[in-house]
């Protein structure tokens, strides 16, 4: 396939950002192809190991990842393209697949399917082995299929399509091996293979026979004529763009091309085969070759295990128990967190507050100023005490169950479940998705967005995301709950109230999501919503270990590090704030004293309000900020229970009015910095940045407003 200064320009490719930079001539590229939900990431990180870097692809947010291997004295690049169903190019990912696979002179592309689901996955196989000989078909999850009794002739299977195929179980490292040396094998030597080339009927291959005929000497050989000419007579306008940057050939400028081509689809029309049809001709005789192979090489020895997962589908997918269910796995999610982590919470407090004394003795034995022992002890200490007591018990618990049900393969029912009502509201169903991500960290929410395809959809969904609390606004909404409204019920009823309530408000912020999403699909953000093709993966067996492990270090130590390395100076600040003062008061009555009017409105007052104000960075620290302004000498006490944080609170003019307008402002008010950031970057403006900030803060003033002054006109406090 390789592309020559002549044909193509000098350096087309690597301005076009498909060529791959080699250390030695010998060096092999190797695309790694694959649907979804397979196991690819898993293949090349066993692959590839800590030798990969990750960028974007030129012009697009889709991630490139690459990686390097060295295998029987030969050094392999691999190049981990999008996941996608197929390569008709009707998403970026498979325009970013199929220009690779065709255009970025690949030695080989293996392609990794799913033992488990194995006929859904060769549309992808058949399709990419029209465009290039030099394919490995990477069976992975062989172990998964064995558990489910699915057995699959492997030799058979080569032998149909013509291409080395190989068994793996990725996840436990076995088969890599194997594929290392079949890859080798294939980039190795200068052999053909032969493979299968999908029948499209005689009035199709006719036609692809007569335009192939005109094109063949235009291309000489850089492209495969066959599945160039297909591509022509379906008039895929983004391949035609492709052909014009990448080879500097533009077939609807050849008048004798285009001639054949519109001749090749007239006698496709007198054959009863319009052009609105022709794709779906060529999709059909895809499938239905897919189903013949499929059949031929897979024995599922026991079908109740496929029975057993469409039984699954038909009540966690239901219209009348699915949102239920999800509703009430949400509800075991966080009653599960809160009734875990009271007690380690509390042990954790007692600890960390206990080495109060011993710094104080040591700055004491320093001799340090006094003013510079409050600043780190009753500042920094304690501000850092309260947060990862309050934090980290809760992450620890929360983001293992979470991950739990992504390994179990139910997030993508949720996605399911709530796309009906995101097209309604003229959004994206993989908006479900990203909103999920959103319980952990906004910022990552945002960054997920990424797997929208439309813009305008994928921008909704950016400026919506943040109307899901992320885990640094759950410490202060479950504080609330619990001494505002739990506490008034005793036992193990408090728990399952705190939880209800909870969950309720997870409710309303997936609602206010739809709502928003509506109202901006109406204005400033009009259009009709796009569709998608949603796997739904088969169930499998979560690993346990492994998601501990893995939600403890990347979500629970990042998140609660970001927290720390904020809330640290957050705490200088307020004791700074608290004990200087103009006058009788601090600079912190002040500055509260400014904001109380507008506060009160709200259902607030100054202090709440300008807590959130300097929780910007990072919404953590909402709560520690608040009881440090609460208290004379602005340090945070040592409160040994709710009982007397509550007292605190309420000595401070709160009521159950208060706590309500505090937990709607606390789900509905600007993002945190790192998620502003975040916006930034993904959007690269400035005014989509802004209007991410003003959506939600103007929507929570206006609901806590009317909440606010509806309950005072009732009487109600």
């Amino acid at each position: 396939m390789g592309l020559t200064n002549t044909s193509t320009g000098a350096g087309v490719l690597s301005h076009c950002g498909l060529h791959i930079e080699k250390e030695t001539e010998q060096d092999k590229i190797v695309a790694l192809a694959g649907n979804p939900n397979v196991g690819k990431s898993t293949v090349f990180n066993g692959l590839t190991g800590l030798n990969q870097h990750t960028g974007n692809w030129p012009g697009k947010t889709v991630v490139n990842a690459q990686g390097t291997y060295r295998h029987q004295d030969t050094n392999f690049i691999m190049v981990d393209i999008p996941g996608t169903y197929s390569l008709m190019a009707n998403s970026t990912e498979e325009e970013i697949a199929r220009d690779f696979i065709c255009f970025g002179e690949a030695d080989a592309v293996v392609v990794v399917a799913d033992a488990t689901c194995l006929e859904r996955n060769l549309n992808l196989v058949l399709q990419t082995m029209e465009i290039t000989d030099r394919v490995v078909l990477c069976v992975n999850l062989m172990d998964e299929a064995a558990k489910k009794k699915i057995r699959i002739d492997l030799p058979r299977l080569a032998s149909l399509l013509g291409i080395p195929v190989v068994g793996a179980s990725a996840r436990a490292g076995k088969g890599l091996d194997r594929l290392m040396d079949t890859v080798g094998g294939l980039t190795g030597s200068a052999a053909t293979l032969n493979p299968l080339r999908v029948e499209y009927g005689e009035e199709i291959e006719a036609a692809i026979a007569l335009v192939e005929s005109e094109i063949t000497d235009v291309l000489q050989g850089r492209i495969n004529t066959r599945w160039a000419a297909l591509k022509l007579l379906d008039g895929d306008d983004s391949l035609l763009g492709s052909l014009e940057h990448y080879l500097g050939f533009d077939p609807t400028q050849n008048t004798e091309i285009s001639q054949v081509i519109a001749q090749a689809r007239y006698l496709l029309e007198e054959a009863g085969i319009p052009a609105d049809q022709f794709r779906d001709q060529v999709v059909t005789r895809i499938v239905k070759t897919c189903e013949v192979i499929s059949r031929d090489v897979v024995t599922f020895e026991k079908k109740e295990y496929v029975a057993r997962d469409h039984r699954i589908d038909q009540i966690l997918t239901s219209r009348l128990t699915g949102i239920p269910i999800m509703i009430a796995l949400l509800f075991l999610i966080f009653w599960i967190t809160i009734t875990g982590a009271n007690v380690p919470s509390s042990l954790l407090a007692a600890g960390l507050f206990s080495l109060e004394e011993p710094i104080s003795q040591f700055f004491l034995w320093l001799s340090a100023p006094d003013w510079l022992r409050a600043i780190v002890v009753d500042g920094v200490f304690r501000t850092l005490a309260w947060v990862i007591s309050v934090m980290l018990p809760p992450m620890a618990i929360f983001f293992p169950l979470f991950t739990l049900l992504e390994d179990l393969g139910y997030l993508p029912r949720v996605a399911f479940n709530l796309d009906n009502f995101f097209r309604k509201a003229h959004a994206h169903g993989k908006q479900a998705l990203t909103m999920c991500m959103g319980f952990g960290c906004n910022a990552c929410g945002v960054i997920g967005c990424r797997i929208i395809d439309s813009p305008r959809e994928r921008l909704i969904a950016i400026l919506t995301n943040n109307f899901v609390p992320c885990n640094g606004r759950f410490p202060t909404l479950i504080a609330i709950i619990t001494m505002f409204f739990a506490g008034t019920v005793g036992g193990a009823f408090q728990s399952v109230v705190s939880t209800l309530m909870l969950t309720g408000t997870i409710v309303l912020g997936v609602a206010m999501t739809l709502f928003i999403s509506s109202l901006l699909s109406k204005t400033i953000l009009k259009g009709m919503p796009s569709s998608f093709h949603l796997e739904l993966p088969p169930y499998r067996r979560p690993q346990v270990g492994k998601v501990i492990v893995r939600s403890i270090l990347d979500r629970t130590i990042f998140v609660l590090g970001r927290a720390v390395m904020v809330a640290a100076p957050a705490g200088i600040v307020i004791w700074i704030l608290a004990n200087i003062h103009v006058g009788d008061f601090s600079i912190l009555a002040h500055c509260a004293g400014f904001l109380d009017p507008f506060a009160k409105l709200l259902g607030l007052d100054g202090y709440i309000l300008m807590a959130f104000i300097l929780g910007f960075p990072a919404n953590e620290t909402v709560v520690p900020i608040i009881i440090m302004s609460y208290m004379a000498t602005g340090k945070l006490t040592d409160l040994e229970s709710m009982s007397e944080l509550h007292m605190l609170f309420v000595n401070h003019g709160w009521t159950w009015l208060t706590a309500v307008c505090t937990m709607l402002f606390s789900l509905m008010h600007w993002p945190c910095g790192t998620t502003c950031l975040t916006i930034r970057n993904e959007t690269q403006s400035l005014k989509w940045t802004l209007v991410s900030f003003a959506i939600p803060t103007i929507t929570g003033m206006a609901i806590c407003i009317l909440v606010a002054n509806t309950v005072r006109m009732l009487g109600l406090v």
